[in-house]
């Protein structure tokens, strides 16, 4: 694991696995530690720990096919309005296209298998895939929300 600040004040912490699932508690602890760090509400918290697990998943069974020698590559980039991860594996990719009619909507999410694109795109603000031959990258931003200030709620006395 390396982190760097970049002039313009993001910090960025990167983190390079061997493809085995079983190191994926591990992703979440620096997860949920970096959301913690960020001011996240708990809900925001779940979902980008959620986005994150299934994101670096994809990664180990679908892109690397669990083979330990093929790493995974994440980057969490923390800017001061909003989170973004970089998962990046050494798979061929998918066909986008054809898996919008199909999984990403909500009528598959009691499926087995399929469902993580959508849980995805539901609990961030903003997933994008880039398939190139050197792998599939997915990238997942949260954007920090403002907090709510103390005169903004009235409280029943």
């Amino acid at each position: 694991m390396s982190a760097e600040t970049t002039s313009n004040n993001v910090e960025t912490i990167h983190l390079t696995i061997p493809s085995r699932l079983e190191l994926l508690p591990i992703v979440d602890q620096l997860t949920a530690g970096i959301s913690e760090r960020m001011s996240f509400d708990e809900e925001s918290r779940m979902q980008i720990s959620i986005s994150v697990l299934e994101a670096g998943t994809n990664a180990i069974q679908h892109g690397n096919l669990v083979d330990p020698a093929k790493r995974v590559e994440m980057a969490f980039a923390l800017h001061p309005d909003r989170l973004e991860v970089i998962v990046k594996d050494r798979g061929v990719g998918f066909d986008l296209e054809a898996l919008k009619s199909d999984i990403t909507t909500p009528e598959h999410l009691l499926d087995l298998r399929g469902r993580g694109i959508y849980m995805m795109r539901s609990c961030m603000d903003q997933v994008d895939f880039t398939f190139e031959p050197s792998g599939t990258t997915v990238r997942l931003v949260k954007a920090r929300r403002a907090a709510a200030t103390n005169g903004s709620h009235s409280s029943a006395a």
